[in-house]
C-alpha cells in the first residue's frame, strides 16, 4: 500500500536524540558527577515522539531480569571482497548510577536511573586477519530516541580505535582515538538534533508502525569502522510500508531510510512487539539476516 506522505521537519536546536539525559548528582564529585549531573532533558527531537511509542521500553517484558540476544546472518564488504559472519545484538535493561555513569553494582543507592543497554558486536574475517567490532548504545528507558551515551571501538592486526559519544551542555563530544595518520585523538562538536545510524536497528524499533509515515531527521553514519574521519551527515527520509510476505521470514513491517539519493537502508521489523528486526540491508553492501534469537542471562556462568 503506497505511503501518504508528510514531512517533519528538524530544526537544529538544543535536544537530541540518542543523547545523554543528565540528572543531579547525590554527594559525589568530578568529571563523571559532572557529565551526569545536570536534568536537561534535550528537545530538538521531541517534536519525533508523535511517530514513536516512547514508552516501548517500559514494556514488563524487560523486567524479567533476562537479555535478549539476537543473532544474524551478516555480509560486509572489506578489501573489496564480501565477507560473511555473524553479528550479535544484545538487548537488555541496565540500572545505571548518576555518580558514574555505568551499570550500577549497588543497588541500594538513590541515584539510579533505568536504561536500555544495545550491545552490537562481530568478528569478521579476512584473508591475513580478522576485524573485531563492538558498538554499546544506551538508551533512557523513557525515550528510545534518546541516547544517552555511546562507544565504539575496533580491533584488527593493524592496530585499534575508540570512539565515544556523550552529551555536554550544547551539544554532543565525539572523543577518538585512531591509528590512522592525519586522525590519532581528538574531539569533535555534534548537535543535539542527530539520530545515529548504529541505533536505527533499536529506535525504529518503537516505531508507531503504519502504513503512513514519512518523516525526515539528520542521522550521523555509521561508527562501526576503524576510521575516525569527519563523520557524514544525512538529511534522511523515512518510509514506512507492509512488507510482502516473501520479503522477510514473517510478517514484517518495511522501513526505508534514505539517506541521499542512491542510498538506501532498508530494515524489516517484525509487526509483533517487541517488533524484533528480522532483515536489513545497506546500501554499501552490509546485510543481515536473523539467525537465532533467545532470551537468556548471558552474564551467568
Amino acid at each position: 500500500m503506497p505511503a501518504r506522505p508528510f514531512r517533519l521537519a528538524l530544526h537544529s536546536c538544543a535536544g537530541v536524540v540518542l543523547g545523554a539525559l543528565l540528572l543531579t548528582g547525590c554527594g559525589q564529585s568530578g568529571p563523571a558527577m559532572e557529565r551526569a549531573g545536570t536534568d536537561q532533558y534535550p528537545q530538538a527531537l521531541k517534536p519525533l515522539h508523535r511517530y514513536f511509542n516512547v514508552n516501548w521500553a517500559q514494556n514488563k517484558l524487560w523486567d524479567d531480569g533476562l537479555a535478549e540476544v539476537a543473532t544474524y546472518s551478516a555480509e560486509r564488504v572489506v578489501y573489496d571482497k564480501p565477507r560473511a559472519y555473524e553479528l550479535t545484538i544484545i538487548t537488555v535493561k541496565e540500572d545505571f548510577n548518576r555518580a558514574f555513569d555505568v551499570k550500577t553494582d549497588d543497588y541500594k543507592r538513590e541515584d539510579l536511573f533505568g536504561v536500555m543497554k544495545v550491545n552490537e558486536f562481530c568478528q569478521i574475517p579476512t584473508d591475513n586477519y580478522p576485524y573485531h567490532y563492538l558498538t554499546s548504545l544506551f538508551f533512557r528507558r523513557e525515550d528510545p530516541l534518546q541516547l544517552h551515551k555511546l562507544t565504539s571501538s575496533s580491533q584488527e592486526w593493524c592496530g585499534n580505535t575508540f570512539k565515544a559519544i556523550t552529551q555536554q551542555e550544547q551539544g554532543y563530544d565525539l572523543s577518538y582515538n585512531s591509528y590512522w595518520d592525519g586522525q590519532g585523538t581528538g574531539h569533535r562538536s555534534l548537535p543535539f538534533d542527530l539520530v545515529l545510524e548504529d541505533a536505527l536497528p533499536y529506535t525504529l524499533r518503537s516505531l508507531r508502525f503504519n502504513d503512513e509515515p514519512l518523516l525526515e531527521l539528520n542521522v550521523l553514519e555509521t561508527q562501526q569502522t576503524s576510521k575516525a574521519a569527519e563523520p557524514k551527515r544525512y538529511r534522511a527520509e523515512v518510509r514506512v510500508a507492509r512488507a510482502a510476505d516473501a520479503e522477510a521470514p514473517r510478517p514484517s513491517w518495511r522501513v526505508t531510510v534514505r539517506l541521499e539519493r542512491g542510498k538506501d537502508n532498508v530494515y524489516w521489523f517484525d509487526q509483533r512487539y517487541p517488533h524484533l528486526l528480522l532483515k536489513h540491508a545497506a546500501w554499501d553492501g552490509r546485510t543481515l539476516l536473523l539467525k537465532d534469537v533467545r532470551r537468556y542471562a548471558y552474564w551467568q556462568h
